[in-house]
Order: C-alpha cells, then structure tokens, then sequence
C-alpha cells in the first residue's frame, strides 16, 4: 500500500470556515481523504473505488474527529480495500452488530421481559419490587453484558453478594428472576439456554419463617373481642374487623376501592391479588354494613382505607400488623395471620373443601388439566361460604358455643 501523501495542517483547517471562505469547500488531505466545508458543518470524507465504482465513506465531523483521527480511519479504510473489502459496508456491518448486541444484553432482554410478561403476570406491589431486586443486585454486574455470553459463575457471584449479607431469601428470589429472563430469552433466540440450572443446589436453603397466627376457636375468640374494642381510627378499626372476615392479603385489603364494590350483588372484584389475577369477593352481611359505615367518612376518595399520612395512597401495608402489636398480640398475629387462622378453622372446623378455600384466598386453583379456574368458579359455594363464616366469628366474639360442622350458632 502507497504511503498517503498528507497535505493538511491543524492551522489550515481551523482557519477553514464556512464563514470565512463565504462558499462550500473541499480541502484534500490525500489518498481520498479531504475536509468538506459546508455552511452546517465541516465533514470528513473519503473518496475511493471498489468494483470500477466510485464511493464515499463518512469518517466523522471536525472537530469532534481530529485530522490525526481522520488519517487513521482512512488507513484503516485502504486496509479493507486491500483486502477486497468494501469499508461503507464494513462499517453498516459494525453498526448492525452493535445495535444488535446492545439489544441482547441483559438488561435489555430484562427490561423488555418486565414489559411484556412480569408486570402482567402479578400484582401491582410485586412488579415495582422485582425490577428494584434487578437494579440493585443484577443490572450492575450483568447489565452490560451480552446475555448469551453470561456464564453460571457470573451469576453465582451476583447471589454470592446477596448471601454474604445475609439475605438468603432474597438471593433465592433473584435466581428465579434471572432464571426467567433467560427462559424468555431462549424463547425469543438470543440465548441457547437457561444457565441458573447450573446453580441447582448451590446456594443454602431458605429457613422457613412462618407469620405468627392464632388459628383455634379458643385463641381466636379473645383476639376478635380485643379488636371490637380497640380505640383506633375509624379506618385502621373497620379495616381490623374485616380482616378476619375476608381473609385476603394485606397489601389487597388495603388497596380497595370504592369503585370495585357492587353493592347491589354484594360484591368486590379485586385487581390487586399477588399473582396478577383478578379475585371475585363475596361479601358477607356483616362485611357490608362495615363498608357502609366507613363510606360514610371514606367515600368521596379513591381509597377505602386511605392513609392518613399523605393524599392519593392507601394505608401503609403494616397498618394492621401495628394495630394487633398495640393490642398486646405481637408475636401472636399479624395481618397475613388472618389468612391462616380462616383456613385452618374453615377446613378442620367447618369441613369445607379445600379448593374453595384456596380459591376464596386468592391462590391459584387448577383442574386436572393443569388450567388455572376463573375468578367465578365455585361462585355460590363460595358466597355461603363467606356468610357462614362472618357468621361463625360473630359466635367466637359473642363466647358461644360453635358445633363443627354445623356452620351455625348453637348456644349451650
């Protein structure tokens, strides 16, 4: 290759304005290489022949693009000719490949798998937590990478961090978000397969720590008359005593809405539940003279229990708990614990199924198919249901005598 033959200098082409020469200019540096000057700008261009055709390359703008700079993108472009390689389409192949790689990291599969599959798939307080778990722990280290060319040990050191700090928990619910982001990229072809099997059994097992509940008539029994004569707000009371009675999780009691109760069918259809599908509650008599009396104060928001901390939010999720710890029943019950003292007392007390219980506890019920059933399945059973037992903790509070089985009031 013939050495260029460099005509340009930095105080020549400073000088070179459009301004100044009042005209669009081309000043030759040499082999191909030349300073265009235009009224927008001055470009850097390079003419050259492959295939008995004429062509130009773009090599930048000055002065972002020094001359120095300049020169080396056209030797760098007569070594491709060299070669029979054609640069303009070298550099269309470069710039192809890194828009693709940078769509195949894995932060941008990530963030296009939260889009399109996680945050239509549950509820609207778990989406927000998991892309904060991957921003804080995942993104850093894994973002800017190619998601095809991440090995297990590098995602093994992400969990490690976790597990250092003693978040077990924590680092197991990450790896089964990484594990679905890259279950989403084999399903869409930037990735062969899923490398968090590899990590099967490496990191140590979540200790179990279930939430404190009373679950026998005899424990539930005083719990429910304390709440009767608990002095709080007229939100944090009514949200208390419907507690038990819908047994649903805290951040969906929480989040009710005016707007979602029928109050002609005596009804509420909750968007809220924790796998992102839509529950059917039916409301029991005592339910919905609670929620007319709370309309009263609450009924011109948005919210059914609002907070009383700040406009436009519901109450905070551990406004419940707080409530039972005041009462004397820390360690004993929590909000969530209501949910476990219903099923318990439901199954092994009033005998009803399991499945309708599940279903009324907004957890996913499949037929023997594996198809997951509505949110109006089992809709009558489920209604008497909810009667009965609204019913059943007014005995437990008044200290009558419940038959089990029998669903009803017995007085000794």
């Amino acid at each position: 290759m013939a050495k260029a033959l460099n005509k340009l200098t930095d105080t020549a082409i400073k000088a070179a304005t459009y301004e100044k020469t009042g005209r669009r200019v081309k000043l030759a540096d040499g082999a191909g290489l030349y300073l265009d000057v235009q009224p927008a700008g001055r470009y850097w261009r390079m003419k050259y022949r492959i295939d008995k055709k004429e062509k130009l390359l773009s090599l930048g703008v000055y002065p972002e693009v020094t001359l120095k700079q300049a020169r080396a993108g056209r030797d760098e472009a007569r070594a491709l000719l060299a070669e029979g390689i054609d640069p303009v389409a070298h550099k269309r192949n470069q710039t192809a490949q890194r828009i693709e790689a940078n769509a195949n990291t894995f932060q941008a599969v990530a963030l296009e798998w939260f889009t399109e599959v996680h945050q239509k798939t549950v509820g609207p307080t778990t989406a927000p937590k998991n892309r904060r778990r991957l921003e804080l722990y995942a993104f850093p280290k894994l973002g800017r990478r190619p998601i095809a060319e991440i090995t297990p040990p590098e995602v093994l050191e992400v969990l490690r961090e976790i597990e250092r700090k003693g978040y077990i928990d924590n680092a197991h619910r990450l790896k089964t978000l990484i594990s679905q982001i890259f279950r989403y990229g084999v399903g869409t072809g930037r990735v062969q397969r899923d490398v968090t099997g590899d990590l099967r059994g490496i990191l140590p097992p979540v200790q179990s720590n279930h939430y404190p509940a009373l679950v026998t008539p005899e424990t539930a029994a005083p719990l429910l008359r304390a709440i009767d004569d608990y002095r709080g707000t007229p939100t944090v009371c009514a949200a208390l005593k419907l507690a038990p009675m819908l047994f649903l999780r805290p951040g969906s009691l929480r989040q009710m809405r005016w707007e979602e109760i029928d109050w002609q069918r005596e009804e509420w259809l909750t968007e809220t539940t924790k796998n992102g599908e839509p529950l059917l509650v039916p409301l029991a008599e005592q339910a919905v003279a609670i929620l007319r009396e709370l309309e009263s104060l609450n009924g011109r928001g948005e919210w059914v229990f609002p907070s009383l901390h700040g406009k436009g939010r519901p109450m905070s999720e551990n406004a419940i708990t707080a409530a039972l710890n005041r009462m004397g029943f820390k360690g004993e019950m929590t909000g969530h614990g209501f949910r476990a003292m219903a099923k318990t007392i439901l199954t092994e007390r009033l005998g009803f199924r399991t499945e309708i219980i599940e279903m009324q506890m907004a957890h996913r019920v499949r037929d023997v198919h594996g198809r997951a059933y509505n949110r109006t399945t089992w809709l009558p059973e489920r209604r008497a249901m909810m009667q009965q037992w609204a019913d059943y903790l007014d005995s437990l509070r008044s200290g009558e005598n419940v038959v089990a089985g029998n669903f009803g009031r017995v007085t000794a």
